[in-house]
């Protein structure tokens, strides 16, 4: 059964019951592929007493719209809105917690996770003998076929570093597509990072080893509707939960996106501060790399470390006028230390250095505090 674009929806067999599975789905800007998805899950769950939670993150495309549209006609399907922020771990550590049924899975919306392989992993956990069951596209009857070879190639080297310097006994632990038993997540909840995409690495890494884990093969598919999320910000989330879990917290997923953002803003501020003293002294030229190098930080910042609070409109402009104002202190410190080591030391990079490091150092903190928090 296709269903129509607009008016009600009905799912058969919708009367409420108590759910031994819950699906939970992360969305942004997937309303083409509800439908199909659901027809599917439907189709694949015959006799088993099932949910769809969808947690969306304000898609502007009208994903909500076509879930609730649904959900008011199925009792089985549910929709969580989140505003104001955004990232598929934070979005699936909330629809688990929303979940009351035994087993909990996590999948995408993107057609690309075959809904088939459901049973199989419920059949296993009911076994309770495990905790949880991960699909595998790289296990023996698994495939990632679909991949870009660029794709492809970025997931072999995440998941070999990943089994590298975690120890990790998953052919595939970047894999987004899972089933456990929820009284076993529910301890780790708190434990977990709402950043990032790799919510599965991240639970099997906080558990340290006290979950029994099976893998299940499945072929990847092909997107159909929507866009990719995979792109650069998720390499350096991925690489960012590592190192928050080798350094047991000490630095947070978000610290390599800083680090990052602030190395940008030194280069872009030596290249500026070079230009200038072309036709400024040191002390006028410092001040004009400086306001280039903040302002560079400041929407970089936006578009990456932030992104799951991203700024747009008149709050992207008051952002911006708060993020001078909160910076202020930070670049006098700035040109008065670099003004201070030139006359000691006449040597520009050194000394513009030295005071863009202090100006990042005090942009981060109130950035992370005040600016984008503010939203």
């Amino acid at each position: 059964m296709l269903w129509p674009d607009s008016g009600p929806t009905v799912l058969p067999h919708g009367d409420a019951v108590a759910a031994e599975l819950s699906i939970v789905i992360p969305t942004f800007k997937e309303s083409g592929n509800i439908p199909v998805l659901l027809q599917r899950l439907d189709g694949a769950l015959q006799g088993i007493a099932w949910e769809a939670i969808f947690v969306d993150d304000d898609s502007p495309d009208g994903t909500t719209d076509v879930v609730k549209r649904i959900a008011a006609a199925d009792a089985r399907i549910r929709c969580l809105r989140r505003v104001g922020r955004r990232g598929l771990a934070g979005a699936c550590i909330e629809g688990i917690l929303s979940s009351s049924a035994p087993y909990v899975a996590v999948m995408d919306a993107d057609l690309q996770h075959d809904e088939t392989v459901l049973p199989r992993m419920l059949a296993r956990l009911r076994e309770a003998k495990v905790d949880m069951v991960v699909g595998s596209r790289h296990l023996e009857g698994g495939s990632a076929s679909s991949f870009s070879p660029s794709r492809g190639l970025i997931s072999r080297v995440a998941a070999s570093l990943a089994r590298l310097l975690t120890r990790v006994e998953l052919t595939d632990p970047m894999s987004g597509f899972f089933m456990m038993r929820r009284d076993r997540f529910d301890p780790l909840a708190r434990l977990l990072s709402t950043q990032g995409f790799k919510i599965l690495l991240d639970i099997v890494l906080t558990a340290k080893g006290r979950l029994r884990i099976v893998e299940e093969p499945y072929v990847f598919g092909s997107r159909s509707h929507g866009e990719s999320k995979l792109d650069a910000q998720v390499g350096l989330d991925f690489l960012g939960l590592l190192l928050a879990k080798l350094t047991r917290g000490a630095v947070s997923p978000r610290f390599l996106s800083f680090a990052l953002v602030g190395a940008i803003g030194v280069f872009v501020h030596l290249a500026a501060l070079s230009a200038a003293l072309l036709r400024f002294d040191f002390a006028l030229a410092q001040a004009i790399a400086t306001t280039i190098a903040m302002t560079g930080n400041f929407f970089l910042n936006n578009s990456m470390t932030f992104r799951e609070s991203r700024l747009s409109g008149f709050a992207l402009l008051r952002g911006l006028v708060g993020f001078y104002a909160f910076s202020s202190v930070g670049a006098i410190t700035n040109v008065g230390i670099a003004s201070w080591l030139y006359a000691y030391q006449p040597t520009w990079w050194l000394a513009g250095f030295a005071g863009a490091l202090m100006g990042v150092v005090w942009n981060y903190s109130m950035s992370t505090m005040f600016v984008w928090r503010a939203k």
